[in-house]
């Protein structure tokens, strides 16, 4: 009885302040917190008779399609306003006008395809404006010039096809700013230019391939940046994030393919880096070193098939690492700088092999954070669908073993291949874990992947076209985390002959040196040879230079006398003019001359 009680005086309480206010019959008005609450009252226009001492209006889930010009001038004590989920498609010019007091301003979720200039006409001290979930296909350039105390600005959820260069003109205050670009192609850079001052930028759906450079070049004060549910994004240019200073960087739901070491090098005050939902593949060691202050690594829901060792070196700062729900088969110590500052560790999610790579997360695993999941043995039969928690450690100690690499055929090897021929040295080993196969050449350095002397996937080192240089001793290393073991092939390249002998009617022509370089050979020709070759040779060329002229001769005498002059006759320019000058025609002057015939 007694809450009873108390409850009815409550609601007397509450129903005379209510009522204190002349307020329209389908708003609920409270005089005490000056607030009005239209919500939901099936609405088609801003009801006339509002409270005008009024500070906060809620209007939302109504069907308003339209404000006017001056639609609230008289409430200008007003300092928030919901007009959220209408059927907004018009708002005049200056329909705000008289709001100088407004704070925040929700207009999201209605049916707007642009905003016109002058809409915030009289909005000076307005600090949050929210117009997400509309369809605005445009921003005209100064539609928030009034805006100049704007921090937070929400643009989600539209269509923007085209932002102008001086769309933000004015927004000198704007801290936060959230973008929807599903129809843009390019990042809107010279409209960003303008906001000298953001902190905060977050992009989804941008329609775009790459990330250009210098897309945020002038973002000097930009602390963190959201690049989200872009499905066509595959790379970032190695520029795009030139002029940041960035403490976190969230790329997600995108089409990266590979971590974007290059664009990444220079960001040393990143604290934050999230790439989940990318079908990255690989974390390859040595290159995140730069990021020298970097403590939370997320990748979760990728396509991870290994982080190599080293991968997080030089990664001193580095407490919480998220790799779950990926293709990883383990994770080593090795990966890391040290193991000794990780904090937080997500690992579920994929099909780990529980053997000795994984050890020192057992020995951490009462100090790691798991999130509530800690890691799975998959692959494992004798600990398949188990965590680390329920074991003890002498029990996982014998259960997380592995067996040291071995080469199968382990006896000197000795290949022989002729010069510019294809030589293959095979090195195949066991192990559990499976070993990894790597080769040396002669000067002790790695063989890489690919070129001319190339190491094979399966191990098996390959030497096209084969020179001599190439020649040597090769060391094929097999390792895991057990340990290693080692092989070494020599490779000897034949190498070819400089000339080659040749035999040409009984004349024999040597080589000028033997195959072993010593000595030389002198031509086996004498003087009565030469002689004899210079006589026939002068012979041949003097009876056809004779028979060439007696076909001359008589050719000549078959064509008849030969005339050894020519005569010419001309008419002078001038004359021909003279005589046209000439009514009737007449005689024309003409000239010849004898020309000798050589």
């Amino acid at each position: 009885m007694c809450w009873r009680a108390l409850y009815l005086l409550t609601a007397a309480a509450a129903s005379s302040s209510e009522t204190s206010w002349v307020c329209p019959l389908t708003c609920h008005c409270n005089s005490s917190a000056l607030a009005i609450n239209c919500r939901g009252s099936q609405l088609t226009s801003v009801p006339d008779g509002l409270p005008l001492e009024a500070e906060l209006l809620n209007l939302s889930k109504n069907g308003i399609k339209t404000l006017a010009q001056q639609q609230f001038h008289m409430l200008t004590p007003l300092l928030h306003l919901d007009l959220s989920n209408n059927l907004l498609v018009l708002i005049e010019a200056e329909a705000f006008l008289g709001l100088h007091n407004l704070l925040t301003l929700n207009i999201s979720h209605n049916h707007l395809k642009i905003v016109p200039v002058g809409a915030f006409v009289g909005l000076t001290n307005l600090k949050l404006l929210d117009i997400s979930g509309n369809q605005i296909l445009v921003f005209l350039d100064f539609t928030f010039r009034d805006l100049t105390s704007l921090q937070f600005c929400k643009a989600s959820d539209n269509s923007f096809v085209f932002i102008s260069h001086q769309a933000f003109y004015g927004l000198s205050s704007l801290r936060e700013l959230d973008l929807d670009g599903f129809n843009l192609t390019v990042v809107p850079t010279e409209a960003l230019n303008q906001l000298s001052r953001l902190r905060t930028l977050s992009f989804r759906r941008l329609g775009t391939i790459s990330l250009p450079n210098y897309s945020f070049r002038h973002l000097v004060q930009l602390k963190e940046l959201v690049v989200s549910q872009c499905p066509r994004l595959e790379r970032l240019s190695a520029n795009s994030l030139f002029g940041l200073n960035l403490t976190s960087l969230t790329i997600t739901h995108c089409n990266l393919n590979g971590v974007p070491y290059v664009p990444l090098h220079h960001l040393v005050y990143l604290v934050r880096l999230d790439l989940s939902f990318n079908p990255i593949t690989y974390i390859h060691g040595n290159l995140l070193k730069d990021l020298l202050r970097l403590q939370e690594f997320h990748l979760v829901g990728g396509s991870l098939i290994r982080v190599e060792v080293g991968a997080f070196k030089g990664l001193v700062y580095l407490n919480l690492v998220n790799v779950s729900r990926n293709l990883l088969t383990t994770l080593e110590a090795g990966a890391f700088q040290s193991v000794d500052g990780l904090r937080t560790l997500g690992l579920d999610g994929n099909a780990l092999a529980c053997d000795c790579r994984l050890l020192w997360v057992v020995r951490k695993r009462l100090l790691l954070d798991f999130g509530g999941n800690p890691p799975t043995c998959m692959t494992s039969v004798k600990l398949q669908g188990w965590n680390f928690l329920d074991f003890s450690d002498d029990e996982l100690l014998k259960l997380l073993t592995c067996q040291k690499p071995r080469i199968l055929n382990n006896k000197r090897q000795d290949v022989m291949v002729d010069q510019g021929h294809t030589a293959v040295l095979h090195c195949s080993a066991e192990g559990d874990p499976s070993p990894s196969v790597n080769w040396l050449n002669p000067q002790l350095r790695q063989v890489p992947p690919v070129g001319r002397v190339r190491v094979l996937t399966n191990g098996t080192l390959e030497v096209r076209y084969a020179q001599p240089h190439d020649g040597g001793t090769y060391i094929c290393v097999t390792s895991n985390a057990e340990g290693n073991d080692s092989l070494r092939v020599s490779l000897h390249v034949q190498s070819l002959p400089s000339k080659k002998h040749f035999a040409l009617h009984g004349w024999s022509v040597l080589p000028s040196a033997s195959p072993n370089g010593i000595g030389s050979h002198k031509l086996p020709f004498d003087v009565k040879t030469l002689l004899i070759a210079a006589t026939i040779g002068f012979l041949s060329f003097f009876s056809s230079v004779s028979v060439c002229f007696v076909f001359m001769f008589f050719w000549s005498k078959s064509k008849g006398q030969i005339k050894h002059t020519a005569t010419i006759a001309y008419v002078p320019r001038s004359a021909m003019s003279n005589n046209n000058s000439k009514s009737g025609g007449g005689y024309m002057e003409t000239g010849r001359f004898t020309m000798k015939l050589i």
